[in-house]
């Protein structure tokens, strides 16, 4: 099964063949993996059958980030993400939010943000809950972020 899929429509044919299966979305920046980011995608794949990673990409990282970011590329960052037991697509997006993607796919029943999240700043909840889906908030038991492991390097 192929897990990167650079466009909505290809992934949403691909998404055909799931029809009973219980589709979860999830997304972020996913520089530099730490325990945090693997405790969220164990936890998202636990709310369904096929988990869809979406991925900023790099000129979204930097205008959410700053110019320092991402550490690794768009391509690198996908390639440890495809390597991930939990993960069945990603997907990248150019934007700084995922909404449009989340239009643009067929179906997502469970759609899961981390903790730090109020539900109603959540992108993309209203639409998903209107057809049928849900938001899971997920609580980071790992206390450890992206930002802190770099300034933590560059001390």
């Amino acid at each position: 099964m192929k897990k990167i899929y650079r466009d909505a429509a290809k992934l949403n044919r691909e998404l055909e063949r799931y029809q009973q299966k219980k589709i979860v979305f999830t997304n972020g920046v996913f520089d530099v993996l730490h325990a945090g980011h693997i405790e969220l995608l164990e936890f998202a794949k636990s709310k369904g059958d096929i988990l869809i990673v979406g991925i900023n990409d790099d000129a979204s990282v930097k205008r959410l980030k700053g110019e320092k970011r991402p550490v690794f590329s768009l391509e690198e960052r996908m390639e440890l993400l495809e390597a991930m037991q939990y993960v069945d697509f990603i997907i990248p997006f150019s934007e700084d939010t995922p909404l449009r993607l989340i239009l643009h796919l067929l179906r997502i029943d469970v759609l899961v943000k981390g903790g730090d999240y109020l539900p109603q700043n959540v992108v993309g909840r209203k639409e998903v809950e209107e057809s049928g889906g849900e938001l899971c908030l997920f609580t980071f038991q790992s206390r450890m972020s992206t930002s802190d492991i770099i300034e933590k390097i560059t001390g």
